[in-house]
C-alpha cells in the first residue's frame, strides 16, 4: 500500500508562524508534525510515500528529500495553487497507482497511531474468501475520533462500521483514510476540489466504512495548541483540550 501525506494547505491561523515555515514542518517536542507520519508509515511497513504541497513546499523537500534516511521512499506532487484535498489526490493518483492507498493529513498529531491497521482496511473478499461484488465494496475507510472542542457536533455517525451523514452521536473525522482510486474517477488533474460532497455522495451511497481511534490525537489549528503540545508533558493538553 503507497501513503499520500497532505501538506498543501497554507496554513492561515498559524500565521505569523506559516509565513516562513509550512505548517508540517512546525515542530511538536522537537520533531516536525510530518515526521512523525512518515516514521510511523514506516514502521507498518508502508514505505512508498507521495506528499503534495504548495506554499513553501520546497523547504518540504529539502527537509525530507527522497525520504532514505527514515527508510522510505518519498515523491512529490507540486501543486502551483492549492487544489483542496480531493483535487490534491485527483492530481497525485499517477503517482498513487491502481491499488487502495491510505491519506494522512499532515498537519495533525498521531504520535501513536498504528498505520499497519490500515492495510486490510478495504478488502476485496469476505470474511471467508468469497468476492465482493465491486459495486458493493467499501470506497473508502475512515478513522474518527471523539470530538474536539473545534468541532464539536462532529462530522459522521457510525453504525455497525457503516458511516452515515445523519444521525447522533457524530462522531470526528481523524483526517486519516483509505480510498480506492476509482473514487476520484471523473476528476481532472489540476481541478481543484474539495473533500466533504464528495464523501458524503458515497457515505449517502453506504459505501464508505469506518472506525473509531480513541488514542492521543490533535488537528493542530491554534498557537495554543502547538504551545500547549510542547508544554512540559505533565502540562500537555489532550486532544480534547480547550483553545
Amino acid at each position: 500500500m503507497k501513503a499520500m501525506i497532505f501538506a498543501a494547505g497554507r496554513g492561515e491561523r498559524m500565521r505569523p508562524l506559516t509565513d516562513s515555515c509550512p505548517k508540517p514542518l512546525l515542530k511538536v517536542r522537537g520533531r516536525p508534525l510530518i515526521t512523525y507520519h512518515v516514521i510511523n508509515l514506516v514502521r507498518a511497513g508502508i514505505k512508498d510515500i507521495v506528499i503534495n504541497h504548495s506554499h513553501l513546499g520546497h523547504m518540504i523537500e529539502e527537509e525530507l528529500g527522497d525520504g532514505s534516511r527514515y527508510g522510505a521512499r518519498i515523491v512529490y506532487s507540486h501543486e502551483p495553487t492549492p487544489l483542496e484535498t480531493a483535487g490534491g489526490i485527483a492530481n497525485a493518483l499517477h503517482l498513487l497507482g491502481d491499488e487502495p492507498f491510505l491519506a494522512v493529513s499532515g498537519d495533525i498529531y498521531a504520535p501513536y497511531f498504528d498505520f499497519e491497521q490500515v492495510l486490510d482496511a478495504l478488502p476485496d473478499n469476505d470474511a471467508v474468501g468469497r468476492p465482493i461484488p465491486v459495486d458493493k465494496r467499501d470506497i473508502a475507510w475512515l478513522y474518527l475520533t471523539p470530538n474536539p472542542w473545534h468541532n464539536p457536533d462532529g462530522d459522521f455517525g457510525l453504525t455497525m462500521y457503516t458511516l452515515s451523514n445523519e444521525g447522533s452521536p457524530k462522531w470526528n473525522f481523524a483526517g486519516i483514510g483509505v480510498y480506492r482510486p476509482e473514487m476520484f474517477d471523473g476528476i481532472k488533474a489540476g481541478e481543484f476540489l474539495k473533500f466533504g460532497p464528495l464523501m458524503r455522495k458515497f457515505i449517502d451511497e453506504k459505501r464508505v466504512g469506518g472506525e473509531i481511534y480513541d488514542g492521543e490525537w490533535v488537528n493542530v489549528g491554534t498557537m495554543r495548541q502547538l504551545e500547549e503540545l510542547n508544554a512540559p508533558y505533565t502540562a500537555t493538553a489532550s486532544a480534547r483540550a480547550k483553545p
